[in-house]
């Protein structure tokens, strides 16, 4: 089983002090690389000068990477680089024990003008920065008290990941299959179709295709590592529609919610649950891993988005699918199928401290500079992390591979309307999702009310928004 691996293991504190307007040593040695060497020109136009970087990395899954680069970039110039890479699902909970110690990170991550206000003290103005000179759309840096608080260091999208290989296979060799062409599944209603056909006869299919299926969809994880498909990506696409009735900003949302859409979110919700070999009773025990099935040929669909796609095509992991297998389709809501795209949007934005030394401001620029001009940075960053990066510098060998974020330019030609990535205006994010996440469970493993699902979303999203707003 395909596990995330982190190098770097959280410190134990982890109920540090919180931070003011929430709404010492450096990290442990053996979590950091860097040191110093002889300086190596770079192509860095910012000088690193005497201080240190140390960066606190958002995505486990390019833990590697950021090692590799810290260590190469110490080497050619002998300023020390620490990263740090936060557990699945842990990440403000580290990004707060590290911010309150001494020698805290330089760089870090926020995914909203909502952490803004969370961290405006440690937001440094990068309006000046090459980072945002290079940044081919400014609307992907995110504004906060007349600063340029934090600049996008990835373009994502996200939507119900499949294996059109097998689909293909099902409609040509299945006699029963309730669908003629991939193309017909452009609507709730015929996805539900299918995965409730495809799972309601595995073994039919598996002997008629010489497939290896035990599901439909892969595992609905409600475990901390996963449950931030559903409780963050899932619930995004309810806000999205509902603040599009409202008619307020998609990202900013509002502070209060009907959970108009909550409906179509249990439609889709209990699809995953029911067309998949996971026991629903034990979604929370961490043992699922939705990645792997998808991988080894066992599952059709899995919610998850663009960053999976190095993952799938990383041989190191045994996968069977290639590339060519696989595609992704929308979360289809049940509400404007006909006219739906993916998920485009992030929750990665680079912030850098302001509480940090200027030597050290002045390091952090210089590396993330480098970062995204060098042949090293662009190649980890595109090549190795399979992100989309949203700078001028990425073209040519540096562009962008990924076949998923290929697909929000195909639905786009077909006039289909890309989804905001609303989640990114939920109050006190992680508080929000465990209130959110903990009937949703409950509702899932031991046949709980609904209701308390309903409730926990619109009452707590009022609260935690007031809380976050409070003067």
């Amino acid at each position: 089983m395909k596990k995330k691996l982190v190098s770097a293991v959280l410190v134990s504190a982890m109920a540090a002090t919180m931070l003011a307007g929430c709404g010492d040593t450096k990290a442990p040695a053996s979590t950091q690389t860097g040191g110093t060497t002889d300086a190596q020109e770079t192509t860095s136009t910012v000088e690193a000068g005497t201080g240190s970087v140390y960066m606190l990395n958002f995505k486990p899954e390019t833990d590697d990477a950021w090692q590799a680069l810290a260590k190469t970039y110490t080497e050619q110039t002998g300023v020390e680089v620490n990263v740090l890479t936060a557990a699945d699902g842990q990440y403000k909970t580290t990004l707060q024990s590290e911010l309150a110690k001494s020698e805290a990170p330089t760089i870090y991550n926020i995914g909203s003008t909502a952490d803004c206000a969370e961290y405006a003290d440690y937001i440094y103005d990068l309006s000046g920065s090459a980072l945002y000179d290079h940044l081919t759309d400014k609307s992907l840096a995110l504004e906060y008290d007349g600063k340029v608080a934090a600049i996008a260091n990835c373009y994502e999208c996200y939507g119900i990941i499949y294996n059109k290989t097998i689909l293909q296979n099902y409609i040509d060799n299945y006699e029963g299959a309730v669908i003629s062409s991939v193309d017909d599944i452009n609507s709730f209603d015929t996805l539900k179709a299918v995965a409730e056909d495809i799972n309601a006869n595995v073994d039919a299919i598996n002997e008629a295709c010489g497939t290896e299926l035990t599901e439909a969809f892969a595992s609905a994880g409600l475990d901390s590592g996963s449950n931030w498909r559903f409780s963050g990506h899932l619930a995004g696409i309810a806000l999205y529609y509902e603040f599009k009735d409202a008619g307020c900003d998609l990202i900013a949302g509002q502070g209060t919610v009907t959970g108009a859409y909550l409906d179509n979110f249990k439609n889709v919700w209990d699809l995953y649950v029911s067309t998949s070999a996971a026991n629903p009773a034990t979604l929370d025990s961490g043992t699922y891993n939705a990645e792997q099935e998808l991988g080894l040929g066992e599952a059709v669909f899995y919610q998850n988005g663009d960053w999976e796609y190095s993952a799938f095509t990383n041989p190191d992991n045994g996968y069977i699918v290639e590339a060519s297998d696989l595609s992704m389709m929308p979360i289809y809501f049940g509400v404007d199928d006909e006219k739906q795209g993916l998920a485009v949007g992030t929750e990665n934005h680079w912030a850098v401290n302001a509480q940090a030394s200027q030597e050290d401001i002045d390091a952090t620029l210089a590396f993330l500079e480098w970062v995204i001009t060098s042949d090293e940075g662009r190649d980890a960053i595109t090549n190795q992390m399979g992100l989309t990066a949203p700078f001028d510098t990425f073209t040519g060998d540096y562009a962008s591979k990924n076949a998923f974020a290929a697909m929000v330019n195909t639905y786009g030609a077909a006039g289909k309307t890309s989804v905001a990535w609303s989640f990114n205006a939920t109050p006190a994010v992680d508080d929000w999702r465990a209130d959110f996440i903990a009937p949703l469970t409950e509702y899932t493993e031991r046949g709980g009310s609904w209701d308390d699902v309903k409730t926990a979303f619109v009452d707590q999203w009022a609260y935690y928004w007031d809380l976050q707003n409070a003067q």
